[in-house]
């Protein structure tokens, strides 16, 4: 273990404490850049789940969280949001050194936008309405908005914190209480998140964290009676075993799953705009996005040109260090990722794609999970690299002739998390956008957010929706009141 990890809080957090679980079992998390380990995290079970449940099950029922006022919620996430958003720099740190992206991203645009959920959904804690119903003459009607309760929210390797924040503030804002199980690959930034929410003024057992195995634990909490909802965000595969577990408590359940966007450019678009937003859009966070633009299609006019401006960018992208704050392409977050994408870029050669740029694995100073920009043409929609979700930095390009076969091969699979259309031609675009099965779809511009705008999936890339007025609704329940007056 580094001398830095000395520092970092590593038991379970449950009721405002730090606590070793009760097993005594710890699990190692590791730098991927470098292989290291990084620390040693308490291994939460059963009994630990027991007790945080019972935690926020307190919080929720009695005590100082239950009397605040949404105002005073909002106040204290905002209050969150400052403390975040002045550490922005320790929190990316170690975002970076758990999940190997560059600290560009972490530092300079995860945690601003962890900063800018907690002020959004603080501010919204006192605007969520029921409504009146002015139906009738001998009866008062009207619907409240009450918290579900506790929540369990089970959170992705791929943005840790910002994929929890998406989840933690919304649920917290409604006067809910949360149990968070983070990804084993990547729990550390939430484990410093609960000091900090702690710091803010959250009353203990309104925010836990209990890190463990998702096989085991994932499972314990969605089979959980003292759990009132789940949301979670993974594989889909895990989803539906999460959505099967659960069933036995008929608790609520939100998810953002798997996704296997479409990027489509159009003949008229501005290809130099295009191919920015085509490169970003898939190497970004070295392709470990949920809503990568791992599908470019390509009207047949400039699909040549479009390429070549893409595969000049791949080729001088060289994966380095995460921590060089000039870095752009880090390390897939761990060996085994490593792995999966290889065997994916090794399929797509088999099945006939031309593989133009990258494909091959990389160390930096001979380590690391390293992975170069990758890009195939050539692509037919059949392909397993056009069909299943790599996870990687890997661009599978292929042509269209027109916006009804551009929008038949988009839908082709089984995913609907997200689309862009590149064109000029806003009437053309808009007419793309509704023929295009993924909840978001962007114009002329690739893999932007704001915490007004919902986000989730079609098809089998889940349903429910994070952020905005939908997500505060994902996180209360419709009480029904009838006042006779007669």
């Amino acid at each position: 273990m580094t001398e830095a990890a000395a520092s970092i809080r590593t038991d379970l957090f449950i009721g405002g404490k730090f606590a070793p679980a009760r097993t005594g079992l710890r699990f190692a998390v590791s730098n991927p850049a470098t292989g290291e380990t990084i620390a040693d995290v308490a291994r939460g079970g059963s009994e630990d789940l027991d007790e945080a449940v019972s935690s926020a099950r307190a919080a929720v029922e009695g005590g100082p969280w239950k009397e605040m006022t949404p105002r005073q919620r909002g106040r204290v996430l905002t209050r969150a949001a400052d403390l975040l958003a002045s550490r922005a720099d320790e929190f990316g740190q170690l975002e970076t050194r758990n999940n190997g992206k560059p600290i560009f991203e972490a530092a300079k645009i995860d945690m601003p936008a962890c900063a800018e959920a907690l002020e959004y959904f603080g501010g919204y804690a006192d605007k969520l309405y029921g409504r009146t119903l002015p139906t009738r003459d001998d009866a008062f009607l009207f619907t409240l908005r009450e918290p579900v309760g506790v929540v369990g929210a089970i959170t992705p390797w791929n943005f840790p914190l910002l994929q929890a924040m998406w989840k933690i503030a919304p649920a917290l804002a409604c006067g809910n209480a949360v149990v968070l199980k983070p990804a084993s690959l990547t729990p550390l930034t939430a484990l410093l998140f609960a000091e900090l929410l702690a710091e803010a003024g959250l009353p203990p057992g309104a925010f836990n964290v209990v890190p463990g195995p998702g096989e085991s634990l994932g499972q314990a909490m969605a089979e959980h009676p003292g759990i009132d909802k789940i949301t979670f965000t993974g594989e889909t595969e895990t989803g539906k075993k999460i959505l099967r577990a659960a069933a036995g408590t008929v608790k609520r359940i939100s998810m953002e799953l798997g996704g296997k966007s479409p990027n489509v450019v159009f003949a008229d678009a501005d290809l130099e705009a295009a191919a920015r937003g085509a490169f970003n859009g898939i190497f970004y966070g070295k392709g470990e996005v949920c809503a990568a633009g791992s599908r470019l299609l390509v009207e047949r006019p400039v699909h040549d040109e479009l390429l070549g401006r893409i595969v000049e960018r791949a080729r001088k992208m060289e994966p380095a260090d995460p921590l060089h704050p000039k870095t752009r392409l880090g390390s897939l977050v761990s060996e085994r990722q490593r792995d999966i994408v290889a065997r994916y870029v090794e399929e797509g050669e088999r099945e006939g794609a031309r593989l133009l740029a990258g494909g091959r694995r990389r160390d930096v100073g001979g380590r690391g999970a390293f992975f170069e920009a990758t890009v195939f043409d050539g692509v037919s929609p059949e392909m397993t690299i056009a069909r299943e979700e790599v996870f990687g930095p890997v661009l599978a390009a292929m042509s269209f002739s027109g916006p009804e076969e551009a929008v038949s091969i988009g839908n082709r699979v089984r995913y609907g998390l997200a689309a862009a259309v590149w064109t000029r031609d806003i009437t053309k675009a808009l007419r793309v956008v509704r023929g295009l099965k993924a909840g978001t779809v962007w114009i002329n511009t690739y893999n932007f957010y704001d915490p007004g705008l919902p986000f989730g999936g079609y098809k089998e890339s889940g349903f429910g929706r994070e952020r905005g007025l939908e997500a505060m609704e994902e996180y209360t329940q419709v009480k029904s009141v009838w006042a006779n007056l007669g």
